[in-house]
């Protein structure tokens, strides 16, 4: 449904008036018809806010209605979707210090490259002659610094 059907039908519902609607929602009655007609295309959040709770509905029907997303539609969007991170990682990975974190996972980035690109006998690909080639480090790609310190 349109946004300025929704307007109107929620309106009539709680049988007022556009000039009551208007009055109680601190915009023009003339705002409040284009927007019913559909002449308004991008309204701000604060007036339909504003229309929702003049009408003491929730302000999520408006903001639907007029293409905003809502913590419901995302829900709805997302519902079928699962976390793919193991939530004890995640909890981890949250208490550590950024910096460590960005070392953690260049150390991870690394030993992926490793066992993807050349790490023979570890699931790699061996270069000719079953050896890896000249002149390349077994972990190209990314050079990793490793720090004793504890930040």
């Amino acid at each position: 449904m349109k946004l300025g059907d929704k307007i109107r039908q929620l309106r009539e519902q709680t049988h007022l008036t556009q000039g009551q609607l208007a009055g109680a929602s601190s915009v023009s009655q003339g705002y409040l018809s284009q927007l019913e007609n559909g002449e308004v295309k991008n309204p701000s959040a604060a007036v339909l806010l504003r229309i929702a709770q003049a009408m003491h509905v929730d302000g999520d029907e408006l903001f639907e209605a007029a293409g905003y997303p809502t913590v419901r539609t995302l829900r709805e969007a997302y519902q079928g979707y699962e976390a793919t991170v193991d939530p004890e990682l995640m909890g981890y990975l949250s208490r550590l210090p950024r910096d460590r974190q960005r070392r953690l996972l260049a150390i991870l980035e690394g030993m992926e490259t490793v066992l993807t690109n050349g790490a023979p006998g570890i699931g790699g690909k061996p270069g000719p002659g079953g050896r890896e080639p000249a002149g390349q480090p077994r972990t190209a790609g990314r050079n990793l610094e490793y720090s004793r310190s504890r930040n």
